[in-house]
């Protein structure tokens, strides 16, 4: 063996991909992005993703139902969740190949009393879903999307400031020139959650009672078209996001900018391979999960045991005895999520020989957790190598990856949950810059390779 075949040296994409394979790529970020558009909440993700499943086979899931190796089905989990599966030739007892995601991105959340009118102007009171940095969301245009359940149990959807000529919405941020108390803060003292209030108009209904002329300006307006009073604002979720359309960035076109990256870019990596998958060894199961910015909890996030039932109804389906704890033993899950992306902008948080990179391929997360792998899956050395021997088997190009320097910071993902449940488990997932921001970037082949990856998985025997 050569010495420079005794170094690891890690491969960017560009070096290496053909011509044909530059085409795939840009083909399928294409339908990436358009995805990505019209998602921009759980529920739009799931909506869109049933949608597109429906297209090439996928049948909603009834109990009573036979199903046989090649069946195509889906579990729609209150509308908030997605479990679509594949039916192997081999029985369920013997494992199957699982992908999860999220499809749940940070946000504000309106509160359940929103509306309000202060000094003639007309806001909404919010109380932000995971972890965001509150002072990316100020100055910049919004979006509002949600659902509503009205008083006689009819459902309104509401998207408002993503068409050409609809309003946008906005925080308002405090003049430079007034600034002088505000720059001694720090940036969680400057900007507080309670200040995330959303401007919505100004101007006064001139029949409405003294001081409530704008409230009830926006009250009749919403009203009129959506049939939605003030009270039905207690039984909805509506949710504040940004306006931003999703676009190419970079002169040469070759990475993807907009919000929801995290986690819809792998979401939409192993929905694309399950889609196209027809006559599986093992059953292949893809996961669209919600809540796993807020800990994964409810009856919409993975720990849910929405999960185990319809694995258990598949089992039925399949006229098998039920057996979950054998089939998750033989089970094999990537929890397809985000890493954080090298950015030269900020080198001193990373630790670069461990950083993934963009353009470098699916990164590989052996751990995540923080402090000491504190809430970490840590996937065994034997899980790794089964995931590096497949990834080299179906081309895939990809790299390891460390979310920050030790004791800078780190996150979590579904991974452990999953583990938890005695599935060996592992993280991947495409590399982000500014993650958790209103407005994040993504290299293109990186999204490609994600997407194969989740191929690889799937074909898996």
């Amino acid at each position: 063996m050569e010495s420079k075949d005794l170094f690891y040296k890690q491969q960017n994409i560009f070096e290496t991909i053909s011509e044909d394979e530059k085409k795939a790529s840009d083909a399928y970020c294409e339908d990436y992005m358009a995805y990505l558009q019209v998602s921009k909440t759980e529920r739009e993700a799931v909506r869109e993703a049933i949608k597109l499943a429906e297209k090439e086979g996928f049948v909603e899931f009834k109990k009573g139902m036979s199903l046989k190796a090649g069946d195509k089905v889906y579990k729609n989990v209150y509308g908030k969740a997605l479990y679509l599966a594949v039916i192997g030739k081999q029985p369920l007892v013997s494992g199957m190949n699982i992908a999860g995601a999220h499809v749940d991105s940070p946000r504000l959340d309106l509160k359940q009393l929103p509306v309000y009118e202060d000094s003639e102007l007309a806001l909404l009171k919010t109380h932000y879903y995971g972890g965001i940095r509150k002072y990316q969301w100020v100055a910049t245009p919004l979006a509002l999307h949600g659902t509503a359940v009205l008083a006689d149990g009819s459902v309104i959807d509401v998207a408002i400031g993503e068409d050409d000529g609809e309003p946008k919405f906005v925080i308002t941020d405090l003049l430079p020139h007034l600034a002088r108390n505000q720059r001694k803060k720090s940036l969680d003292e400057a900007f507080t959650g309670e200040d995330l209030n959303v401007l919505i108009g100004s101007e006064f209904d001139n029949d409405a009672e003294k001081g409530e002329k704008v409230k009830t300006r926006i009250l009749k307006i919403l009203f009129e078209k959506y049939g939605i009073i003030e009270e039905d604002f207690l039984s909805a979720e509506f949710e504040i996001v940004p306006a931003a359309k999703v676009t190419d960035i970079g002169f040469d076109r070759s990475l993807i900018g907009g919000y929801g990256h995290d986690d819809r870019v792998c979401a939409f990596a192993e929905l694309k391979a399950i889609l196209e998958e027809t006559a599986p060894e093992k059953t292949a199961f893809c996961i669209l999960v919600d809540k796993e910015e807020v800990g994964s909890e409810g009856v919409s996030g993975m720990k849910s045991m929405a999960f185990e039932y319809f694995v258990s109804n598949l089992f039925e389906a399949c006229g098998e005895t039920k057996d979950l704890e054998e089939c998750f033993a033989n089970s094999f899950c990537i929890s397809a999520d985000v890493t954080a992306a090298y950015d030269p902008n900020f080198p001193d948080v990373f630790e670069k020989r461990n950083a993934a990179k963009a353009n470098y391929g699916v990164g590989i997360a052996k751990f995540t957790g923080s402090g000491g792998k504190s809430g970490s899956n840590d996937a065994s050395a034997e899980v790794v190598g089964k995931i590096r021997r497949m990834f080299r088997d179906y081309g895939v190009v990809w790299q390891m990856a460390e979310l920050g320097k030790v004791d800078q910071g780190g996150g979590g993902t579904i991974a452990k949950i999953m583990a938890n449940r005695n599935i060996p488990t592992i993280d991947a997932g495409v590399p982000v810059l500014s993650m958790h921001a209103p407005f994040e970037v993504v290299s293109k082949l990186d999204c490609y390779m994600t997407y194969k990856a989740m191929k690889a998985l799937y074909a898996e025997k």
